[in-house]
């Protein structure tokens, strides 16, 4: 099996195209690549796109390389422009965004309302990898400013609008390196929507696993506010640790019937490439609700949980099941929790129908 191949978070892409204009504007040099910082501590090597005269200052451009995890930033050019304000007071620098990075409008976020959306650590280290650049300079203002000319319209497919960013993406990076698939990025687009949800006074957060369950969950209680709903996808012990250490006290999950059975199962994950349903112990169930060993042999032999309740919504024990899975998932959840969170559960099937 092939390694996966590592990329490097748009923080790193920022810092380098801010270390490789901050070279040219001192010392002219035109780089092919930076020796950059990460957050960390390690460094890394990032190549240089182009660098180009913007105003008074100087315009790098690094194309973003996530290297085999999904991202939708892949791809793309993150930008920093720099220049020199004259003064006689020490050297200082200063970090702006731009076009195509977000501003945060709502609290909660890592930075404060009104703020380019450019996080904590990345915003540390681009200010590191500039002023190795700068090094020597003793007088005036480095101003930078990160650009990412797609930003605007690559922010539509995360979850920035939701919490409050507006017109762009936000500048992440904690450790600098992405490791594909390491779901880095997906716990912490959850611990900051409900970082957001109790900000704004959201008591109750909903748990969803997807766009469809929160879709049908907005159909059913049209009173629930975007900020309210937390995709927390298969992160199902962390989701409840994360509400939990965030004072929330109740919460409700709206999820599908197979996502259910998981929950009950007591599995921690998911998902089904790595956490599939346990049929022998859905079986059990079955019986023990009543419906029959006929039916529960055959469930035992079911390769989906859907196939399993397709064929079990007809059967008067169908809501004994349900109910039992439910008081099953509940205790896992509110357990996860540490016993701090009351939960509650809202089954939907595939056509929006509430069996819960």
């Amino acid at each position: 099996m092939t390694e996966l191949r590592s990329g490097i978070t748009t923080g790193t892409c920022a810092a380098a195209a801010a270390k490789a204009a901050t070279l040219r504007l001192f010392r002219g040099d035109s780089p092919e690549s930076v020796d950059t910082p990460l957050p960390d501590g390690n460094r890394i090597r990032v190549p240089i796109a182009r660098i180009e005269p913007s105003g008074k200052g100087w315009r790098a451009t690094v194309i973003k390389d996530a290297g085999d995890d999904p991202d939708v930033t892949d791809g793309h050019e993150i930008q920093a422009t720099v220049r020199l304000i004259h003064e006689e007071k020490a050297f200082s620098v200063t970090l702006s965004g731009g076009k195509g990075v977000g501003t945060a409008t709502l609290p909660g976020l890592p930075v404060p309302v009104g703020e380019a959306a450019i996080n904590p650590a990345p915003r540390e280290q681009i200010k590191t990898a500039a002023m190795e650049a700068a090094n020597g300079q003793k007088n005036g203002t480095l101003a930078i400013v990160i650009e990412v000319p797609e930003g605007e319209r690559l922010a539509e497919a995360t979850m920035n609008p939701r919490l409050g960013i507006v017109d762009g993406i936000s500048i992440l990076g904690t450790h600098g390196i992405v490791k594909p698939y390491s779901h880095d990025s997906w716990k912490a687009s959850i611990e900051e929507a409900l970082d957001v949800a109790r900000a704004v006074g959201v008591t109750e957060p909903v748990f969803t696993t997807g766009r469809r369950s929160e879709k049908f969950h907005a159909a059913h209680y049209p009173g629930t506010t975007e900020q309210a709903m937390v995709q927390a996808a298969d992160f199902f012990a962390f989701a409840m640790q994360a509400a939990a250490e965030r004072g929330f006290r109740q919460a409700i999950w709206a999820v599908f019937p197979g996502k259910l059975v998981k929950q009950a199962q007591g599995n921690e994950y998911t998902h089904a490439k790595t956490h599939p349903v346990d049929f022998d112990e859905l079986a059990e169930c079955c019986r023990d609700a009543g419906l029959g060993a006929h039916i529960a042999e055959e469930v035992r032999q079911a390769n989906t949980a859907r196939q399993v309740f397709d064929q079990l919504k007809k059967e008067s024990g169908f809501a004994i099941l349900l109910g039992m899975l439910r008081d099953r998932a509940q205790a896992h959840a509110e357990r996860f929790s540490g016993h701090r969170i009351a939960v509650r559960y809202r089954v939907y099937d595939f056509d929006g129908t509430r069996y819960l």
